[in-house]
């Protein structure tokens, strides 16, 4: 690609960690899409299995500035699209250059590559996510051809409100998580979210990683329904303490929510999420967030605002087909 000069191009390093918290700083003081990440946070990102710095990354500096990066994730198994998830920035003082096109261009081209190399023979497509409100990047994605492709809402739940009583019934427990439900927790996962849009199961290093491996995995307050040694239904919470210094507000997020399919129906769900609620609200956290599909096919939209969640913003996922003889 083609930069502008006095720009350095370079694949990301773990020791970039630093520059990338205060780029990512930098963004969300403009963008408000409410996400602060601390330099711990952004290094454990880098450390994932399934991510090849050298070939899958891109960082741009100004000096010692970091004023752009862009990353793109492959997947290791295919259900129906090979959907290569790509995500990068560029620092607000150095928008409006053109840079955000060319850093979108690089993505686009290494999904490409990424595509050809791992799931040739499955139909392939970029996938990037953005604000609803994000004018810019919108702008950005559509005049390169990306069409929105699915909704999702990002809501929130103040937790000063009283709790809605969801009782467990037929000799179910709710109990929080402990390292003994690694296991069972990751097979619940996997099947609740089998039908679920985009999903593509990952390896179980990759699973860990991002769910009971994470820094910011909240065990005592994630909560399961277990009928005996099976987990019914669950829901896995997560604090970013970069997030409370940055907004003054202790928030815990709710990152998944799921039933196996053989308990659905039965207001489980239901039960862990308002136990997530009230032993939130005891342990001083002073909001709940989650994010939600708007088609979510198990109806957890309504469940959510049964709770008392509401819509704070919305995010579309925008996708750009990759062609099949790239």
């Amino acid at each position: 690609m083609s930069w502008p000069e006095g720009i350095e191009a370079r694949p990301m390093d773990k020791g970039d960690v630093e520059a990338w918290a205060a780029l990512t700083a930098a963004k969300e003081k403009v963008d408000q899409v409410g996400e602060n990440y601390s330099a711990e946070d952004l290094a454990e990102q880098l450390e994932r299995p399934e991510l090849d710095l050298a070939n899958d990354s891109i960082s741009l500096w100004s000096g010692n500035r970091m004023i752009g990066y862009g990353i793109a994730h492959s997947r290791t198994t295919v259900v129906d699209v090979d959907r290569v998830n790509s995500e990068g920035a560029i620092d607000p003082e150095w928008r409006r250059q053109g840079l955000g096109t060319t850093l979108m261009r690089w993505l686009i081209r290494r999904a490409g590559e990424l595509h050809a190399a791992t799931h040739p023979d499955a139909p392939g497509q970029v996938s990037v996510g953005a604000g609803s409100n994000n004018v810019s990047l919108t702008n950005l994605l559509e005049g390169l051809g990306f069409k929105a492709e699915r909704f999702f809402f990002d809501m929130r739940r103040r937790l000063d409100q009283p709790v809605p009583p969801a009782p467990v019934v037929g000799g179910l427990q709710l109990r929080s998580y402990d390292t003994s439900y690694e296991e069972a927790l990751r097979q619940t996962h996997f099947e609740a979210f089998s039908d679920h849009w985009g999903w593509s199961p990952p390896t179980t290093e990759a699973w860990r990683a991002r769910n009971v491996g994470s820094r910011a995995f909240r065990g005592t307050q994630s909560y399961y329904v277990l009928d005996g040694d099976t987990i019914a239904a669950y829901a896995n919470c997560y604090e970013w303490e970069a997030d409370t210094e940055a907004t003054g507000v202790r928030e815990l997020y709710i990152g998944q929510v799921g039933t196996r399919r053989a308990y659905r129906g039965r207001g489980l769900a239901r039960a862990a999420l308002a136990k997530v609620l009230a032993k939130a609200a005891e342990a001083g956290y002073q909001r709940a967030a989650l994010g939600v599909d708007a088609d979510n096919p198990t109806g957890a939209l309504g469940l959510y605002e049964g709770l008392g969640f509401v819509t704070h913003q919305k995010f579309i996922s925008y996708a750009l087909p990759i062609p099949s003889d790239v």
